[in-house]
């Protein structure tokens, strides 16, 4: 698959795994939606990918867990970006690494409504068209801990389990059309994701990746490029990604510093 004349739309698209597809869909020749609350990110990254690749990109600051937002963009999207040709479900987040009985209820309904409502919601607001014109590919990212469990990451956990159910499921409910369902799982990616989870403390975001070579951003765009541009008649269902250095969710060699 070619992507001049394509549309692509991306959440979470201000910054890391988000940011790093705009940029590998614009350098394809793609035509950009992005959604991301940081608006002046948004806006520069624009900006950026025009003057580099001649990209035509159209913003929309928004929160992705407000229905309404989202609503309202889908019913502004008319011409050619409309007809969306591949939705890359990025948005999310975790929060916190506290234990159950320890853990805030904010930040667990803050985890749901991003990392699950957000995502049900726009690829129920986006499918009808794929199917009236019987064609798309929506490719949802998840994450290793939708496998493998960890204590401290119940509800993210949880949260990531639920998008590899959903994604297996709407490949189900869309079997018999040309529409491609692929979910893409993550282990470490050296991003923003550790910072906030902490809350903003990014001393402790960058321990998570100390005496390691994590992921990076482009890694995991790379390889959603590669499945969305795989023959119209292959479907990649899913891919679990890791740095080599780690053998699962929780097993992880570090390198001591000497």
């Amino acid at each position: 698959m070619h992507f001049e004349n394509k549309t692509v739309f991306i959440t979470g698209a201000s910054s890391g795994i988000g940011l790093a597809c705009a940029e590998r869909f614009a350098e394809a020749g793609a035509r950009l939606i992005l959604v991301a609350r940081r608006a002046d990110k948004l806006e520069h990254l624009a900006a950026e990918l025009k003057a580099k690749y001649k990209a035509q990109s159209k913003v929309f600051p928004a929160d992705v867990c407000d229905r309404i937002a989202i609503d309202k963009i889908f019913k502004s999207l008319t011409g050619p970006l409309s007809e969306i040709d591949v939705l890359i479900n990025n948005a999310g987040l975790a929060l916190g690494k506290d234990r159950i009985q320890e853990a805030l209820l904010s930040d667990w309904e803050q985890m749901i409504d991003t990392n699950i409502k957000s995502l049900f919601y726009i690829t129920h607001a986006l499918l009808p068209s794929m199917l009236k014109r019987d064609r798309g590919h929506i490719i949802n990212i998840g994450s290793i801990a939708g496998r493998q469990v960890y204590s401290g990451g119940a509800v993210y956990c949880a949260t990531k389990q639920a998008v590899k159910a959903f994604s297996e499921a709407l490949r189900l409910d869309v079997n018999g059309s040309a529409l491609r369902v692929t979910c893409i799982e993550p282990g470490m990616v050296e991003t923003e994701f550790s910072e906030v989870r902490f809350k903003g403390n990014a001393a402790l975001g960058k321990q998570t990746y100390e005496g390691i070579e994590a992921l990076r951003a482009e890694d995991i765009a790379d390889t959603i490029f590669y499945c969305a541009t795989r023959p119209a008649h292959v479907n990649i269902q899913d891919m679990l990604i890791t740095p080599t250095a780690q053998a699962s969710a929780s097993v992880v060699y570090r390198k001591t510093k000497e």
